[in-house]
């Protein structure tokens, strides 16, 4: 999964920008999910995973569970490719940190929601203000995904604070989630 998310990593910009149709603006790894992919690309081939799998088992699984929900391809030319890309894309980042869950025995430590919390809130601080200035929507915070989203209330900024308060919920649940299994995994040894 690592190899196919790297190489679809390297060979998707790649082929926009010789197509001419690559902009700074749409095609960057600055969306949720791009930041997952990019982890989940590397993660595989690290000795210590867990301070990126601490991150990359919230934002892979909530991006690329909404990415298949509620897909927006901006980036489709009506290719095959293209369309396969972004499904397979989005499902190894959502199941990539369940199977590291589930088969490398990682967990999320018990302070991973916080920096999570922190590091999402980091990048915004940073992205917020580059969408501004080259006309992006990057984690779309200069307008709303432009797809039926649940998680989408108001119009902007709102809808952020929205994002916030669903980013918090979900956190918790997932961070409980893992516990649950950790516990099935411990009964079912026993």
């Amino acid at each position: 999964m690592g190899v196919v998310i790297l190489l679809t990593s390297i060979i998707s910009p790649l082929r926009t920008y010789i197509s001419g149709h690559f902009s700074l603006a749409a095609d960057l790894p600055f969306h949720l999910c791009g930041i997952s992919a990019l982890i989940c690309a590397v993660i595989p081939f690290l000795k210590n995973k867990q301070p990126l799998f601490d991150f990359v088992f919230y934002t892979g699984i909530i991006g690329g569970f909404m990415g298949i929900l509620t897909p927006q391809m901006s980036d489709y030319d009506g290719s095959f490719y293209v369309y396969f890309v972004f499904y397979i894309r989005h499902i190894f980042i959502f199941t990539m940190p369940i199977f590291m869950l589930q088969n490398l025995n990682l967990r999320p430590r018990k302070q991973s929601m916080l920096k999570t919390f922190l590091i999402l809130n980091i990048l915004l601080a940073f992205i917020m203000p580059f969408n501004f200035y080259i006309g992006g929507n990057y984690m779309y915070l200069a307008q709303p995904p432009q797809v039926e989203n649940p998680l989408v209330i108001g119009p902007w900024p709102y809808y952020i604070i929205g994002f916030e308060v669903f980013v918090v919920l979900l956190l918790v649940l997932l961070y409980s989630l893992s516990k649950i299994s950790l516990k099935k995994r411990v009964q079912q040894a026993v």
